[in-house]
């Protein structure tokens, strides 16, 4: 069918977003709205002697100045952490405004509400506070090795928690018994979402009707309105509670949560008795949206005299920063759990996280969420034990991956994966990449003063699993059909995916669906975008929605054909009477049961609904091909091929594919080459600008080479796999290993990221040295 599942259909809403028709928050203005600004903390550690808000409440164009006093006397709830991952963590208690200790540079301590933005920043000026200030520590290591600045009293030693997986005895026996083993040490960096849209909120009261809306920017309004009903507002009528994210710019995770500012929003339009209006500019961006990565991790291998991997261990220090986020704890244990493993087929396993205070923001979900810090640990490690016994780097992931004849296959850390042939991966992105042509291609570079290196990546990710998304397909009365679904399009392509589903099952022109999300008013139970699911769960959810429709139709068809409903068969988009050429289309049949000629009501809708759970996780693989050149004067990369070949089981769009794939690498490569979030010895953010961060541009990125095996999964109605995430997972080890082995001819094996050119020129400089001494 055309624009059926598996074409490369142009995306449907992108004539709206490109000609200036999209619909993002601050666009939305609502009558007599006031504005919002925060007055953050300017010291990463100290203690709060006094607030005077006396000037500032006098100051020309403002409504009200709101201090932590203030949310404590109207007993605002504290912002919740959702992730215990062990039952003795410590999770400190985070208010609205911090009362007593800012504990990192951002942290929240006031708001001004003015007529206009510019007022309400002029009069935060005017408000006095006394801090005292405290010795701060915002590098990991430093925060976890008990000489540090204790950052909350109930947290000796700054640790939130331990966390540990697999079998410890099993694996130090394995190891016992190892001819060889490899260790590594390295370091995830942190990175900033820098979503194209800034978060912003904006919260209207009704007090007659006791009700709250929210237009937040987020990545899945039921998932906020959740919060706020469950910790923020229990006592209120979640009846009077809505949530409405419009278009949104840009997510990567970073827009899943609450956060403060929301409240704010909301508990100060009830004050004012106005709608209130908060939107961040970039520099608040950098210091108050979650921050993602910064771990330091220890892994070690456990080889027998073959090559044969025996056991991992795994030793991780992770960043939680001040307080906790949301889902904080999650992504370094949970999130990751079971992918420590990746594709090869180990006897044992032993994974410990500890969760580690430090006075720099919260760290919480980033594109990839745990699994791209887990890839990465794992094949830089297979790629130090390939120089380590001088095996090709193909040629030891050959050895040890999993079998595909012994799929489906459960790893020792639990997961079960349904399907996957990473050997035929392996060697069609080798030879795509023509990885035999390195070594000429290399002696090329070498005469034009270039070092050359070719890096080799192969991952897995668990994605596309639970919760649950709800769909709801519905006959409209102007012709259209709405398909109501329980995630949000962050910029994915939604619109155009779940179009193509649900046009292919229903039989119906692709034009006339019109995909709604991000409004709690339209849909009593919903989900979040994340972990690769939208598609996976969310296009389940519409196709069973779509049965349901089908199905109910049936009675109604029926009635019109003069027949038995068990004599009625679906056959692209008309109901048909089995074995005769009478037939309805589902357009005649939606439209007879609105007009009340099937027996149902007048005005009646034909409708379906699902809510699709999945009972297990997809696992998408893949192969990337990193090549790229090292300036030896300057130190500066320049990536000349890159190669991925990918198992995202069935596609639905390939455009849509490709473009996902192709974001999350420019992501990845970002991590790996430019992108750092840095803190001064005082807890100053000395990255909280685009003149300081570095963020990856056209000419730091390659053309791809992309392509795909289609191996349907298992564990999906649909047959597909999570796409949105893997080329960030894929990405960083690829350029990396890439790196090393360009350096390689020099002494360096170790390099971590991001391996700026000014870095990777240091090391050059070092390695030089002894050369220079004999």
């Amino acid at each position: 069918m055309k624009f059926g599942m598996g074409q490369a259909v142009r995306r449907k809403e992108d004539d709206r977003l490109l000609t200036g028709k999209g619909r993002y928050l601050d666009d939305i203005n609502l009558p007599d709205q006031c504005y919002a600004y925060v007055l953050r903390s300017p010291h990463a550690h100290a203690t709060i002697k006094s607030i005077d808000i006396g000037a500032a409440k006098k100051a020309p164009g403002v409504i009200a100045v709101l201090t932590g006093a203030d949310a404590d006397k109207d007993q605002i709830a504290p912002i919740p952490c959702l992730a215990q991952v062990t039952p003795d963590m410590v999770i400190p208690t985070r208010k609205m405004f911090t009362t007593d200790r800012v504990r990192f540079v951002g942290d929240m301590v006031a708001a001004v509400l003015g007529e206009t933005i510019a007022a309400a920043r002029d009069a935060s000026e005017l408000i006095e506070i006394e801090y005292e200030e405290l010795p701060a520590e915002c590098e990991l290591a430093k925060a976890a090795d008990g000489k540090a600045p204790q950052i909350w009293p109930n947290a000796p030693g700054n640790v939130s928690f331990v966390w540990q997986d697999g079998d410890k005895a099993k694996t130090d026996a394995c190891f016992k018994r190892a001819a060889r083993r490899v260790t590594i040490e390295v370091i995830n960096n942190r990175v900033v979402p820098n979503s194209m849209e800034t978060r912003g909120a904006l919260a209207a009261y009704d007090a007659k009707a006791d009700s709250y809306t929210l237009h937040v920017s987020s990545q899945g309004s039921h998932l906020i309105k959740d919060v706020l009903c469950g910790s923020i507002f229990p006592k209120h009528d979640p009846e009077k509670i809505r949530v409405v994210t419009p278009d949104v710019g840009g997510g990567f995770g970073m827009k899943v949560f609450l956060y403060p500012e929301y409240v704010l929003a909301l508990w100060g339009s009830k004050r004012v008795s106005r709608p209130v209006k908060w939107i961040e500019d970039r520099t608040e961006a950098f210091l108050s949206d979650v921050h993602g990565r910064d771990n330091v991790t220890r892994a070690e291998l456990a080889l027998d005299e073959r090559g044969k991997f025996l056991a991992i261990r795994i030793r991780t220090l992770a960043n939680m920063g001040a307080y906790l986020s949301m889902f904080g704890p999650y992504i370094p244990t949970v999130a990751g759990q079971g992918m420590h493993v990746g594709v090869y087929d180990f006897e044992a396993a032993h994974i410990e996280v500890k969760g580690i205070f430090t006075n720099t923001v919260p760290v919480d979900a980033y594109r990839g969420a745990g699994r791209p810090e887990a890839a990465y640990m794992l094949e830089r490690l297979v790629a130090a034990a390939a120089r380590e016994t001088g095996m090709t780097p193909d040629a030891i992931r050959l050895r040890n991956f999993i079998a595909p004849e012994k799929m489906p296959f459960k790893t020792i850390l639990g997961l079960t994966y349904d399907s996957g042939n990473f050997p035929a991966l392996l060697k069609r992105a080798l030879s795509e990449a023509d990885t035999a042509g390195a070594e000429r291609r290399k002696q090329d570079s070498a005469k034009t003063g270039k070092l050359r290196g070719v890096g080799l990546a192969y991952y897995i990710e668990t994605c596309g699993g639970a919760p649950n998304v709800p769909a709801i397909i519905r006959f409209e009365e102007d012709e259209s059909v709405s398909l109501i679904v329980g995630t949000h399009s962050n910029g994915q392509g939604h619109e155009t995916a779940y179009s193509q589903l649900a046009a292919e099952r229903l039989g119906i022109p692709f034009e006339s669906i019109k995909v709604k999300q991000g409004d709690t008013a339209l849909m009593a139970k919903g989900s979040f975008t994340g972990g690769s699911r939208s598609v996976p769960v969310g296009g389940a959810a519409t196709r069973i929605a779509c049965d349901d429709a089908i199905e109910k139709g049936k009675e109604a068809a029926a009635h019109l054909l003069e027949t038995a409903a068990l004599d009625i068969a679906y056959d692209e988009g008309r109901y048909v009477v089995a074995g005769t050429d009478r037939a309805v289309g589902v357009m005649d049949v939606a439209r007879a049961i609105r007009e009340g000629r099937t027996g149902a009501a007048t005005g009646t809708l034909l409708s379906g609904e699902a809510d699709f759970l999945p009972q297990a996780p997809t696992f998408p693989n893949g192969c990337h091909i990193c090549e790229l050149e090292v300036d030896r004067d300057t130190g500066e990369v320049a990536i000349q091929r890159y190669t991925v070949v990918d198992d995202f089981g069935r596609i639905v769009n390939p455009l849509l594919l490709t473009g996902q794939v192709h974001g999350g690498i420019a992501q990845g490569i970002g991590q790996a080459l430019l992108e750092e979030a840095r803190f001064d010895d005082t807890g100053q953010m000395l990255t909280a600008s685009f003149m300081d961060y570095a963020m990856p541009r056209a000419d730091n990125l390659p053309s791809y080479a992309f392509s795909w095996e289609v191996i349907p999964c298992q564990t999906n109605p649909l047959g597909i796999k999570g796409c949105g995430e893997a080329g960030a997972i894929g990405a960083p080890p690829a350029v990396m290993n890439a790196l090393i082995d360009a350096l390689a001819p020099l002494g360096i094996t170790d390099l971590q990221m991001p391996a700026t050119s000014h870095r990777i020129w240091q090391a050059m400089q070092r390695a030089k040295r002894p050369q220079a001494a004999e």
